[in-house]
C-alpha cells in the first residue's frame, strides 16, 4: 500500500446494476481506463459479477459488474446470471442502476423494484446520452426517476464518448466509506489472467456471430503456460449442437481462424506478452441448461 498522506482512505463496494444491454461493462472499463469486462450489441454478454478496482490516491472504489437483470429465467444459465446479479444487491455501499438515457422501458421498471426494496445510498446513471440529439428529452425521464426518491443522484453520462464519466468517478469516491483500502492500488481486478483471456475469446465469438449462438457458447481455457518468448495457450470453445460447431468453424475454418486472430491481438495487449493461441470447438449438448455441465464450465 502507497502512503496516501494525512487524508483518510476511503473503500467502498459499488454495483453496476440495470436490464441487459444498458452499459454497464462499457461504464466499467472507461471507469478504469482498460478494458476488463468484454462487451457486445448482444444483450446477456456478461454473466457472472466481474470485479473492477478504481483506485486514487486515498480513495478505492470496487466496482461490481452484473449480468443484466431480466425476467425470462427458464433456462439453468439465465438463472445463473440473474442471481448472479441480484445477489450484489445488498452486500454493497452503493448501487448504480443504468438506464438507458431517453426510455424507461418495462425492463428498467423491474430493475427499479428490485433495487428499491434495498437500503443502499443510490446513484441513476443515464447512459448513452450521445445517441440523444435533444438533450432536453432526458428532462422528463429525470423528472421521472427523481420522483421515485430512490436516488441520491441522477447523472446523465456517455462513457463511450468519456463525457460525464470523470465526474461520475469523483461522487462515486464521495460516497464511499471511510476504511482501509482491499487491493493493492496497482490492482484492477480479482480475476485470473485465464479467465480474462477465456472472455476475450468469447466477446469475438459473440461478435462475430448471429443472435442464436452467442448464449449457446462458452470458452474454456485447457492450457495456459508461460515459456520464455511466448505464452501457449490452448482454449476450447463449448456449444450445444453439431450444427453450431460447424457455424462457429466457418467455410474452410475460416471464422474460426478470424476469432482467433481479433483475440490474439487483444490478449496481446492485455498481457503485454506475445502469445499463440490455438482454438477448438467442442459440443456438449444442452449444457445451458445443465447445472452439472455448467458447474464443470466453470459456472458454480
Amino acid at each position: 500500500m502507497s502512503d496516501h498522506g494525512s487524508k483518510q482512505q476511503r473503500c467502498g463496494y459499488v454495483a453496476l446494476v440495470g436490464r441487459p444491454n444498458v452499459g454497464k461493462s462499457t461504464l466499467l472499463n472507461h471507469v478504469l481506463g482498460q478494458k476488463i469486462s468484454i462487451t457486445s450489441r448482444k444483450p446477456q454478454t456478461t454473466r457472472r459479477n466481474l470485479i473492477g478496482v478504481d483506485t486514487q490516491e486515498a480513495d478505492q472504489a470496487i466496482y461490481v459488474d452484473t449480468p443484466g437483470i431480466h425476467q425470462q429465467t427458464e433456462r439453468e444459465l439465465n438463472r445463473y446470471m440473474v442471481s448472479n446479479a441480484t445477489s450484489a444487491l445488498s452486500d454493497v455501499d452503493l448501487l448504480v442502476v443504468l438506464i438507458e438515457g431517453g426510455k424507461t422501458t418495462p425492463a428498467d421498471e423491474h430493475v427499479l423494484k428490485l433495487v428499491a426494496a434495498h437500503k443502499v445510498p443510490k446513484f441513476a446513471v443515464l447512459s448513452k446520452v450521445d445517441l440523444i440529439k435533444d438533450k432536453a428529452l432526458l428532462l422528463p425521464q429525470m423528472q421521472a426517476l427523481g420522483e421515485l426518491n430512490l436516488f441520491d443522484q441522477i447523472v446523465p453520462l456517455s462513457a463511450l464518448k468519456e463525457d460525464g464519466v470523470a465526474s461520475f468517478r469523483d461522487n462515486v469516491f464521495q460516497r464511499l466509506p471511510l476504511g482501509k483500502h482491499f487491493f493493492a492500488d496497482d490492482e484492477v481486478t480479482d480475476q485470473p489472467e485465464r479467465f480474462l483471456v477465456a472472455e476475450i475469446v468469447r466477446e469475438k465469438l459473440m461478435r462475430q456471430l448471429g443472435d442464436e449462438i452467442p448464449h449457446s457458447a462458452t470458452v474454456v481455457i485447457e492450457h495456459f503456460k508461460h515459456g520464455d518468448k511466448v505464452i501457449d495457450i490452448h482454449a476450447d470453445i463449448i456449444v450445444e449442437r453439431d450444427g453450431q460447431k460447424r457455424i462457429v468453424i466457418g467455410k474452410g475454418g475460416a471464422r474460426l481462424k478470424l476469432i482467433g486472430q481479433e483475440a490474439r491481438k487483444d490478449i496481446e495487449l492485455m498481457l503485454d506478452h506475445q502469445i499463440m493461441l490455438h482454438l477448438w470447438v467442442k459440443v456438449r449438448k444442452g449444457w445451458t441448461n445443465n447445472a452439472v455441465h455448467m458447474r464443470n464450465l466453470g459456472y458454480d
